[in-house]
C-alpha cells in the first residue's frame, strides 16, 4: 500500500481556469510566437528586439539598467548579447568609471536593423491591441504593472 498523497483532479481543473502565472505564461508565449514571426525577416526575435529596444537611448547602458529594465539576470543578459555583439548589431565596453563592469550600445549597424523592424512591430502590436476589448491596451498594461 502506497502512502502516496495525490492531488484530485478538481484541483487540477481549478488551476488550469483560475491560476494568473499559467494564463500570462500561455499569452505571453502566444504573444512572443507571434512577435517572433513578425520579427524573422529582419533576423530578430522578440527577445532581441525588446534588447535592442532597451540600448536604443543617447548614452550607453549599463548592464544593470538592461536587467532592471528586461526582469533578466546578469547571466541571461550577457547570453542574448552574444549573438547581437557576434552580428555587430551591439558594442560591448568596459565602463571607464569602473573596468569591471561593461557599458552597452547600439552600433550604427544596430540602429539600421532596429529602425527597419519598428514599422513591423508597429504593425503588429496594433492588431494585437485591436483584439483586446477596449481596443488598446492600457488596461492590461495597468493591471499587469499591479502583478509587479
Amino acid at each position: 500500500m502506497s502512502n502516496t498523497v495525490q492531488v484530485p483532479f478538481e484541483t487540477t481543473l481549478l488551476v488550469r481556469d483560475t491560476c494568473l502565472c499559467l494564463h500570462v505564461q500561455r499569452a505571453a508565449r502566444a504573444l512572443a510566437r507571434r512577435f517572433d514571426e513578425a520579427l524573422r525577416p529582419f533576423g530578430l526575435t522578440n527577445g532581441q528586439f525588446s534588447l535592442m529596444m532597451s540600448l536604443n537611448r543617447p548614452m550607453p547602458a549599463s548592464m544593470g539598467s538592461v536587467t532592471a529594465l528586461l526582469a533578466m539576470d546578469q547571466t541571461t543578459l550577457t547570453a542574448a548579447l552574444k549573438p547581437l555583439e557576434r552580428r555587430g548589431w551591439v558594442n560591448i565596453v568596459p565602463n571607464p568609471k569602473d573596468r569591471r563592469a561593461r557599458l552597452l550600445s547600439l552600433t550604427p549597424s544596430g540602429q539600421a536593423a532596429l529602425a527597419a523592424a519598428v514599422p513591423t512591430w508597429k504593425l503588429t502590436h496594433a492588431a494585437l491591441e485591436e483584439r483586446l476589448p477596449d481596443g488598446n491596451g492600457d488596461r492590461l498594461r495597468r493591471d499587469l504593472a499591479m502583478l509587479l
